[in-house]
């Protein structure tokens, strides 16, 4: 999300300085724009039935567009920077069953600014160009009402000629049918002969198990029962999405998950810190640790019901933990945490203006308290996957924004109340020691544990960059070297600023000769990455040509090639869904995957294993649980000849679930063990 909103914004940049002209000022008045539109393959359909969207994008004689991100037909260092051509459908639309996979037209060659500013001018690439077609499928819901069916569209492009790319364009268009018992023959139009009308078969298919483009959501969350329901942590099966009893099982669900968080790997380590602030203050005044116990619980709240928000006003925004494949965000919170153990540690002595200490929380005031909490939830979002696996899609399938927002507030309430619990009994841990060496013992065993948790994201963070960025690991030393040189050059700014008093010549000198050396320290480390990748590529394409198949005597890495291969073969595939940043996914492994008596099932002829990692954001498996319809991690999958409507899934499993799934999807069966 945020990668594509920096090319965004350097695209309007590109695009406003192409704008300036000879003029050099900024003026958009004048600028060529793709003329878009929209038209319906037919003006009446019947409910249940079908339909299908031609989004023309009409881009003259002149102009070209960049192709969407999912024909992937741009090299790497044009696509770093190219805002591709994107169709959504806006919000949720009541009588739309299910939007369809956009089919996007064939790219043609076409000369385009070299936007990297490396090499030639221009550049041949694949472009949109001329009178292109985007067709978007649609399956009309059932129970739609006659009537207007209006179907608002979002269409996102940039369009460049031979010598500049211009200002993104964002269009809103809207194509209104009429749902209609008798609906009209329809009228053969040109316009879609290149659509093709097989991919229906699939949506069918899938209508009752998969999500939407446009917000439906089906039934595939957690584990998938035979009777259609869904199991909360693997075990308890929720009402459906039509029962009155939904919202109080959701609500029921996020207090007991958020009650389970505080027990994972993700939040232990800083729960007996939060413990020694209450119990410190306790002696003192047991409204004292009452107050700083309120606004833990308070900050707990705050951090996962805010966080509803953007999972109901975002698209694509289902489950917060996927922030973590940011390798900058995970090892950004790996140093904070490092950094706070440091000060619990004792070993924080650096000297800062008074003022700064006046806005420093601390955890025995109310402001640091509220903080503390939020960063205690904070902590608890890689492990966040596994508990709302089967409580987000029950509440997306409800079509209520309540149930979303409920599931998130439960569960802040559900995290915070044991502290609010030990701030009003303070006797349970009254033995905890207060003062003296024992507390300060205490504290620094503590802060050494909350290193490690530290240690832990950041090293993630490095794994996740490496996952994103393979080549990365052959340049990190020049990226040393730069971070040494930009830190003389700030230091050189600094230091003539102090010893000259900010005299206006030397600050001008000395700051441009910093500047020049930062950025030769920065130019360097950049251009050997450029390097380290083109060689990576290159290395890659040839081993793609050595390499294929699977086997079935280890754990597989997953690829859709490697993936497709598998299910073809009619052997039984087991998909577990992980990544480094979810301690969840790797204990679970550890305790059902990768012991008896599971081990030595999932090595053998007739089961094909395949780990798929999303450590990255980057990741392709991120795209193969979306289309399961889950939004968190763990997930486990099992597809098989003996599950044709589809594979067994669950984000939480004991042994005996997981060897039933494997029997039922070879084609027998078995009694669950557990």
């Amino acid at each position: 999300m945020l990668r594509g909103l920096v090319r965004r914004v350097l695209g309007v940049v590109l695009a406003a300085t192409a704008a300036s002209g000879a003029s050099g000022q900024f003026g958009f008045d004048d600028v060529p724009q793709v003329e878009v539109s929209a038209v319906a393959s037919a003006a009446e359909v019947a409910p249940g039935g079908q339909a299908v969207i031609a989004v023309i994008l009409d881009h003259g004689d002149a102009l070209h567009s960049w192709p969407a991100a999912v024909q992937d037909v741009l090299p790497p260092e044009i696509a770093e920077f190219a805002i591709r051509a994107e169709v959504v459908v806006e919000g949720e639309v009541g009588g739309l069953g299910v939007v369809g996979p956009v089919q996007w037209p064939e790219p043609k060659p076409a000369m385009v600014p070299n936007v990297t500013g490396v090499g030639p001018a221009t550049v041949e690439v694949p472009t949109y160009k001329g009178r292109a077609i985007a067709y978007v499928p649609l399956l009309i819901a059932e129970d739609a009402p006659e009537g207007e069916l209006r179907v608002p569209l979002s269409v996102s492009l940039q369009a460049c000629d031979d010598e500049q790319c211009y200002m993104p364009q964002t269009e809103s268009v809207e194509v209104v049918l009429t749902v209609t018992a008798t609906p009209a023959p329809v009228e053969v139009n040109e316009d879609f002969a290149g659509f093709d009308a097989s991919v229906f078969a699939e949506l069918v298919r899938d209508e009752g198990v998969g999500g939407s483009d446009n917000g439906a959501a089906g039934d595939v969350a957690g584990e998938v029962t035979e009777s259609g329901g869904v199991k909360f942590l693997g075990f308890f099966a929720l009402p459906g999405g039509d029962s009155g009893l939904l919202i109080w099982a959701l609500i029921a669900g996020g207090l007991v998950g958020g009650f389970v968080l505080n027990l994972t790997p993700c939040v232990l380590p800083v729960i007996p810190i939060k413990i020694m602030t209450l119990t410190q203050h306790a002696g003192e005044s047991r409204g004292r640790a009452l107050v700083l116990g309120l606004w833990m619980f308070v900050g707990v709240v705050t951090f996962w019901s805010a966080l509803a928000l953007p999972v109901l006003l975002l698209e694509g925004f289902a489950d917060p933990s996927q922030l973590f494949g940011y390798w900058y965000l995970t090892a950004g919170i790996g140093v904070a945490i490092f950094v706070f153990a440091f000060g619990l540690f004792g070993y924080f002595e650096l000297t800062l203006p008074q003022w700064v200490y006046r806005f420093t929380p601390k955890p025995d005031k109310p402001g640091g308290a509220l903080l503390f909490g939020v960063f205690t939830a904070l902590l608890g979002l890689p492990c966040f996957g596994f508990i709302v696996g089967a409580l987000l899609p029950a509440a997306a399938a409800s079509g209520s924004a309540v149930a979303t927002g409920a599931v998130f507030v439960s569960m802040g309430v559900g995290m915070g109340a044991p502290y609010l619990v030990l701030s009003l009994f303070p006797q349970l841990v009254s033995r905890v020691p207060k003062t003296g060496p024992a507390s300060d013992l205490v504290k620094q065993v503590m802060a050494l544990l909350l290193m490690a948790a530290g240690a832990y994201f950041i090293g993630a963070g490095m794994l996740a960059l490496a996952a994103e960025m393979p080549y990365i690991g052959r340049v990190l030393h020049w990226w040393a070297v730069a971070g040494f040189v930009v830190a003389a050059g700030v230091w050189l700014v600094w230091r003539t600023l102090r010893i000259t008093n900010a005299s206006a010549v030397p600050m001008a000198v000395f700051g441009a000769f910093a500047l020049l050396l930062s950025a030769s320290g920065v130019w360097v480390a950049m251009n050997q990455t450029a390097s380290a990748k083109s060689r990576w590529t290159t290395e890659q394409e040839i081993l793609s040509q050595l390499r294929g198949g699977f086997t079935t005597e280890g754990w597989n890495r997953y690829s859709p090639e490697v993936a497709s291969l598998a299910m073809d073969s009619g052997k039984v595939v087991v998909m577990d869904f992980t990544a480094e940043w979810c301690l969840n996914c790797k204990a679970l492994k550890a305790a059902v995957l990768d012991a008896e008596p599971v081990k030595s099932v999932l090595v053998g002829e007739e089961v094909v294993p395949i780990t798929v990692d999303l450590t990255s954001r980057s990741a392709p498996g991120w795209e193969r649980l979306s289309d399961l319809g889950q939004t968190g991690i763990p997930t486990l999958a099992v597809y098989g000849p003996g599950l044709p409507d589809g594979p067994w899934i669950a984000n939480a499993y004991t042994s005996g679930q997981v060897l039933e799934a494997i029997e039922r999807a070879r084609g027998g069966s078995l009694a669950a063990a557990d």
